[in-house]
C-alpha cells in the first residue's frame, strides 16, 4: 500500500456546522482560564502542542490565523487516548508541526456530558469512527471537514501515521477551502480508506 492510500484513510465528510453547537455549549468558558479544568486536561496542560480549552477562543484564533482547528476529544480513562498523547502530541516535532499549522482545541469528554453527547452524534453523522479519541478538523468558521479516531505515530496495515494525516489535513484546507466551506470535499478521498 502506497503512503498516498494511507494518508487518505482522513475520513472527509460533507461539511458538518459545529459552530453553534461549540459556542452554545455549556463548556463555553473565557479564552484566558487556564487548562487545569479536569485530571485530563491538567494532564495535557504541559504538553508542548498550545491546546486552547474555549471553542469560542480557538474558532476567533482560527479565523485570524487562517488556519484550521485541530480538534482532539478525549478522556482520562481512555488508552487509546492516551496512546495518541503520547505517540502523537508529545513528540516535539508533531507538537510543532500543530503549531505551526493549527488552532488546537482541547475536549475532555467527561468534562461536559453535554457536548461529548453531541460530538458522538456529530460523529455518527458525519460517520466518523465511533469511540474516542475524536480527531477532527475544522474550518475557522467550525465546519468539520475531516476526521478520523486514534492515529499511530507510525503507519501499519490500518491507519496511517498522525503526521501524514495532519499534513493531508493542511492539503485539503489549502486546496479544498472553496469546496469545504461550500459543501465538504468529496473526492477521490471520499471514505475512510484502508
Amino acid at each position: 500500500m502506497g503512503k498516498h492510500t494511507r494518508t487518505a484513510a482522513l475520513l472527509l465528510v460533507s461539511s458538518v456546522p459545529l459552530t453553534g453547537l461549540l459556542a452554545n455549549s455549556a463548556f463555553s468558558r473565557p479564552p484566558e482560564q487556564p487548562v487545569r479544568q479536569s485530571a485530563y486536561l491538567s494532564r495535557v496542560a504541559a504538553e508542548e502542542v498550545k491546546w486552547l480549552i474555549s471553542p469560542e477562543a480557538a474558532l476567533a484564533k482560527a479565523r485570524e490565523l487562517n488556519r484550521p482547528v485541530l480538534l482532539d476529544v478525549g478522556a482520562a480513562w481512555c488508552p487509546w487516548c492516551d496512546l495518541m498523547e503520547r505517540q502523537g502530541y508529545q513528540d516535539a516535532q508533531t507538537a510543532t508541526y500543530i503549531n505551526e499549522h493549527f488552532v488546537a482545541l482541547k475536549i475532555d469528554f467527561d468534562a461536559n456530558p453535554k457536548l461529548s453527547a453531541e460530538l458522538e452524534r456529530v460523529q455518527a453523522v458525519a460517520n466518523l469512527p465511533a469511540g474516542l479519541p475524536l480527531t477532527a478538523f475544522l474550518t475557522p468558521d467550525g465546519k468539520l471537514f475531516a476526521g478520523g479516531g486514534f492515529f499511530p505515530k507510525e503507519a501499519n496495515s490500518d491507519k496511517p501515521a498522525f503526521r501524514d494525516v495532519l499534513t493531508e489535513a493542511v492539503r485539503m484546507f489549502s486546496n479544498h477551502r472553496s469546496e469545504i466551506e461550500k459543501e465538504g470535499v468529496k473526492s477521490k478521498f471520499g471514505g475512510y480508506q484502508k
